[in-house]
């Protein structure tokens, strides 16, 4: 044989020898036989969070749409504010098809669930549609479950079966103001001297919705003496004005809530009314059971009746925790009774429940506050009850902030993670979309929701994003778009997987939330996270870049030999302490973890 012949064979084994090598090394074996080396479970630190607006979800009960008299459809023929009919059947139906455990979700936050007012008001600068509560933010009684959301034993199984998945729950609250006074609750609790029926008060056209204000007394301090009385400032007839202090303004009007009172007031003449009527056992189903002896005068301040009808429903259904709504116009103080008090209803929840899967939890109750354009500081909030604040500034107020700049990705992965996670008992709460602000970009959802899911700190998905739901409706209320209905039968399968793939890592992997970031290279972005507790870690490798083959520096990561998984391909491949070389797909994305093999059962 010849030399150019032995060449030519030695190169050939050469050749053969590296792909049997490969096929070695890379599999694709099923995920449900490995686990990651070192799962630390559940940490607020690293948590999915998804955000719910009830209503506009999915309707489960088609019977309960229209509670109150509520209409789905405005008499001018819009649909932009009122109630869809989502409701919690719905929400455990999604729950049962395992929609939110496959999305890597660990917490659900939900819009109010309780009482709120029941008609209308004019919406939009224009009232140019028929504006309801139907996103929670318009109280008008704690103690009782919103119909058009279910009964009370709809909403427990929903919870039950959030917690038998690890999913936590928190319930949207707010103590800074009551509802807007309705003409339908003027008719059925008889106040503001209403002269006409809501349904005789519907525009025609040429008309607007706040024509219903013509039919109101405005002027007579005797027609508001049924309503919430010394309760709240108003700019109404013999009700305490409104103030300019952060704490005593009316936002938007909203009847402000005297939290400041330390006195006991009485009942609020709305509630005397209401209660009154619902006396009989028809009303029960939506009663909180443990709000039940709470509906009488217990001689206690405003401020403490609404802390002990919150408390309820932890102490009824174990909820998690709760988003604060406008944390900074209520007296700091008030936010630690809550906390308290929360924490003491969640430990008679467990002690009465241990047969429950919420009562294996052992986090203490968790508050999630909303201070408007709050960024990454850790200031007196988190000393004084709150456990994580929302942070504006990813999205940025205008649509500037970093989420909308891929580019600047590894700085601001650098900074995130050394202002988070190198403070003590510090985090924050960042998303992409918000029902108060915008929605990300549409067609820009999965480069937006791959730096929003490997983001230190928690983070949030608003319902929708990860499926592109589409901006709705929102006549002369920018926002009200941002609140459209769940896009079901128009879903981005191919956007949703991509979710999914990076929720699930990131569920599984603390150090996502929780681990120091390091950058081992910018272009192609190569960055790792670890995160330690004792002698055990948890370190991740990420890779951003082109499709293709490429190095990875796992030797400076995983020091041991063993087995690493792309959980973005599936791929799995062992490695012995060195860098390895892997196969990235058509998304520039790999997610590689260290796993080890599923035991086999005798």
């Amino acid at each position: 044989m010849n030399r150019q012949k032995r060449v030519a064979l030695m190169m050939g084994l050469i050749i053969l020898g590296m792909i049997l090598l490969i096929s070695c090394r890379v599999s694709e074996s099923p995920a449900e036989q490995y686990i990651v080396q070192e799962d630390f479970g559940f940490s607020y630190e690293n948590a999915t969070v998804y955000f719910i607006m009830t209503d506009r979800y999915l309707d489960g009960d088609p019977t309960n749409n229209n509670s109150y008299g509520r209409a789905g459809e405005d008499a001018l023929g819009t649909s932009i504010a009122t109630f869809h009919g989502g409701d919690f059947v719905g929400l455990t139906e999604k729950l049962e098809e395992g929609y939110f455990s496959e999305l890597g979700v660990n917490v659900l936050w939900v819009s109010a669930p309780y009482e709120q007012i029941h008609g209308y008001i004019g919406g939009g600068s224009r009232g140019d549609f028929a504006h309801y509560g139907f996103h929670g933010y318009y109280a008008l009684d704690w103690t009782m479950m919103d119909r058009n959301f279910g009964t009370v034993e709809e909403f427990r199984k929903f919870v039950n079966t959030a917690h038998e998945q690890g999913i936590r729950v928190f319930l949207d609250v707010v103590m800074n103001h009551v509802g807007y006074p309705t003409l339908r609750d003027m008719v059925d609790f008889g106040f503001g001297g209403a002269t006409i029926s809501p349904e005789e008060a519907k525009p025609s056209e040429g008309e607007n919705f706040h024509k219903w204000t013509e039919f109101v007394d405005w002027e007579s301090k005797e027609a508001w003496g049924n309503w919430w009385g010394d309760w709240v400032r108003a700019d109404l007839p013999g009700y305490h004005p409104p103030g300019e202090t952060v704490y005593t303004q009316t936002l938007y009007g909203l009847p402000d809530i005297r939290t400041e009172v330390e006195e006991d007031l009485g009942l609020p003449p709305i509630l005397i009314k209401k209660w009154e009527q619902e006396e009989s056992p028809e009303y029960d189903p939506w009663i909180v059971p443990s709000a039940k002896e709470l509906r009488k005068d217990l001689g206690l301040s405003p401020a403490e009746y609404i802390i002990e009808w919150l408390a309820a429903w932890v102490e009824e259904f174990g909820i998690n925790g709760f988003r604060i709504d406008t944390a900074k116009h209520v007296e700091i103080q008030r936010w630690e009774e809550l906390k308290e008090r929360t924490n003491e209803a969640l430990r008679i929840f467990r002690e009465s429940h241990p047969e429950l899967a919420g009562a294996k939890f052992e986090e203490d109750f968790f508050f999630l506050g909303e201070v408007w354009g709050h960024g990454l500081n850790r200031n007196y909030y988190y000393d004084r009850g709150f456990d994580a604040l929302i942070n504006f500034t990813f999205q940025g107020e205008r649509r500037d902030g970093p989420a909308y700049f891929p580019e600047r990705m590894p700085r601001i992965f650098e900074n995130y993670s050394q202002a988070i996670n190198g403070v003590e008992d510090f985090t924050t709460l960042s998303y992409l979309s918000q029902h108060d602000t915008s929605l990300y970009p549409r067609e820009r959802l999965e480069e937006g929701g791959t730096y929003l899911m490997l983001l230190p700190g928690m983070v949030k998905i608003f319902y929708g994003d990860e499926t592109a739901r589409e901006v709705g409706a929102g006549g002369s209320d920018a926002t009200m778009g941002t609140r459209s209905p769940m896009n079901w039968e128009t879903m981005d399968e191919e956007l949703l997987q991509h979710f999914q793939k990076l929720g699930q890592f990131r569920k599984r992997n603390i150090s996502i939330g929780a681990g120091s970031h390091y950058t081992h290279n910018g272009d192609p972005f190569i960055f790792s996270r670890s995160y330690q507790k004792g002698d055990r870690e948890n370190s991740v490798i990420v890779y951003i870049g082109d499709p293709g083959n490429a190095i990875l520096p796992t030797g400076e990561v995983f020091q041991e030999e063993g087995m690493l998984r792309d959980a973005y391909s599936g791929k799995i491949y062992e490695y012995n302490g060195e860098n390895i070389e892997i196969e990235v797909g058509d998304k520039g994305i790999a997610l590689m973890e260290a796993i080890m093999k599923l035991e086999e059962e005798e």
